[in-house]
């Protein structure tokens, strides 16, 4: 069976030589690792993380990963690759569903989500230090948990009134709602918490650490 499908990379794995493993949410085949051959010296920047692409996806007779062709573009993220603001939010971003969608897991709503995300992150303006935090919380409610401040207090230790600004504020204002690097790190990491609890795994998000140097 061969399927046209769009797809968000959130994360590749080497292969040998001339091919790789892209790590990715499809709109119809939900979270799936796919066998993608490339040319050797040849360049990866199509399948960095977030990209949004359009390809071929053909079931492997010789592998429980099926195979993945004729990627395409289907988003440009000019804007998110070349800010190194933006660029961090993507890797954290990508980490975090990397880290959080199960394989296999089929949610159109939740790849809708993404993609909806990830064009809202390319068109923003610069200087938008708390949309990661948005967004994250926006994630909890595409998987069906939509936490509300009672939710998200056993979690939140100092930062039970900056997160319950970031719920309840505009989304305008809550992008620029000021606040240190040290409590935009701490609610990340409460968020993060409250997203364990829920799929009972522990999530370690290495790349935040970055966000917490640019954002302080």
């Amino acid at each position: 069976m061969k399927t046209g499908d769009r797809l968000i990379v959130l994360h590749i794995t080497k292969l040998g030589e001339n091919s790789i493993v892209v790590h990715c949410l499809c709109r119809k085949l939900g979270r799936r690792g796919l066998i993608c051959r490339v040319r050797k010296g040849g360049s990866l920047a199509l399948f960095m993380p977030l990209s949004v692409i359009d390809a071929e996806i053909a079931e492997n007779p010789k592998s429980e990963l099926w195979r993945l062709s004729g990627a395409s573009q289907a988003l440009a993220l000019n804007d998110i690759r070349k800010d190194p603001y933006k660029n961090a939010i993507a890797l954290f971003m990508s980490e975090v569903l990397y880290r959080t969608v199960r394989e296999d897991a089929f949610d159109p709503g939740l790849f809708d989500w993404c993609e909806k995300t990830i064009a809202t992150l390319e068109q923003l303006p610069a200087g938008c230090p708390n949309f990661h935090l948005r967004s994250l919380l926006e994630l909890c409610s595409a998987m069906g948990f939509s936490p509300g401040i009672q939710d998200l207090a056993p979690f939140a230790g100092e930062q039970l009134a900056n997160l319950q600004r970031l719920i309840t504020l505009p989304l305008e204002e809550c992008l620029v709602y000021p606040m240190s690097g040290k409590d935009r790190s701490e609610c990340a990491a409460a968020l993060l918490e409250y997203l364990s609890s829920h799929i009972g795994i522990r999530i370690n998000v290495k790349s935040l650490a970055v966000l917490q140097e640019l954002f302080r």
